[in-house]
């Protein structure tokens, strides 16, 4: 089985107030989107694919990632799932791991863990709450919704399957706002 890790960047941060776009504001002395795309790559999968839209992250991805410009980015979450899941079928990928930029105190060892899981649905559990990175076998992509911003939510919440939890260490906190990067930088 071949496993992708996938990082969605590509939102345009419409919560967020402060300068610039929020996955470049320095965190913890780095852009926020940094912490999430190492975690990722450092996961070792089979490859590191960074969907991107609304601001150029070129500077900040490793030279093997593979970046997929989402170019309805504004029409919300789905159309980078969308992305992904057609990227993915081209290259063969048996399952994606999918993380969001925005969440950099997720670790690698939550991406290494939901990808060494069996399951066709897994999902990290941080303290008995689900949030990404999130499994998802390539039979299930289908269910992934074409518009709007709910991301991956209804197989999240195990509508379309049985979803498997696996324990995670980590904080899944995403930074939204320039109050959560105050919170937690």
């Amino acid at each position: 089985m071949t496993v992708a890790a996938v990082v969605l960047a590509a939102g345009g941060g419409t919560r967020w107030t402060g300068l610039g776009h929020k996955l470049l504001a320095p965190f913890r002395g780095r852009p926020l989107v940094a912490w999430a795309i190492e975690a990722a790559q450092q996961a070792e999968l089979d490859e590191l694919i960074v969907v991107t839209g609304a601001v150029d992250l070129a500077d900040l991805l490793p030279a093997k990632a593979t970046v997929l410009l989402n170019p309805q980015w504004e029409t919300g979450q789905a159309s980078s799932l969308q992305v992904a899941a057609t990227y993915a079928k081209t290259k063969g990928h048996e399952a994606m791991i999918l993380g969001l930029g925005d969440t950099p105190l997720v670790p690698t060892s939550a991406w290494q863990d939901v990808a060494q899981e069996p399951g066709d649905l897994v999902c990290a559990n941080f303290g008995g709450e689900r949030r990404p990175p999130f499994k998802v076998a390539a039979k299930h992509w289908a269910a992934f919704p074409r518009q709007g911003d709910q991301g991956a939510r209804d197989l999240l919440l195990g509508r379309v399957a049985p979803v498997t939890d696996v324990s995670c260490a980590g904080n899944p906190i995403d930074i939204d706002t320039v109050e959560d990067l105050a919170q937690w930088n």
